[in-house]
């Protein structure tokens, strides 16, 4: 597949998983701190967890997959950009996971520990910043 396809496949993968991160960071503190046993309140967590099931895990593996085939073809694993990058893009991925717990917990009845992601969606407007500006000026 040509790089240009590759890249757009990517940025494309990369905006879907972010936006499920931000939505999941934006709801989550509402929803622990209402009543997320109610009949709407367990719909929306019903609604959210299979949009992040269905929509925001496999963006997060695309991006990975596209972005490591992007590296590997423009052999950019020396450089400090990419590797900066790629410890970004894991602490994202590991939000994605303490969400995926939350949605989890939330959809058994029981209430997460939200205190730990309160910041979360201004934690991941940062970190998407960064990998921007790493990927677009590729410091040396």
């Amino acid at each position: 597949m040509p790089y240009l396809w590759l890249k757009a496949l990517h940025v494309a993968a990369a905006i879907t998983f972010v936006g499920g991160v931000l939505a999941d960071a934006a709801l989550l503190p509402l929803l622990a701190e209402g009543e997320p046993t109610s009949r709407d309140g367990q719909r929306l967590v019903r609604g959210l967890r299979d949009w992040h099931r269905l929509v925001t895990t496999p963006a997060m593996v695309v991006v990975w997959a596209l972005g490591l085939a992007l590296a590997l073809r423009g052999g950019w694993f020396p450089f400090w950009w990419l590797q900066a990058k790629l410890v970004l893009v894991l602490a994202l991925s590991a939000l994605h996971g303490v969400q995926s717990g939350a949605l989890r917990r939330l959809a058994g009845g029981s209430a997460p520990r939200i205190d730990r992601m309160r910041f979360g969606g201004v934690m991941v407007v940062g970190v998407v910043t960064a990998i921007a500006i790493l990927v677009v000026v590729k410091p040396s």
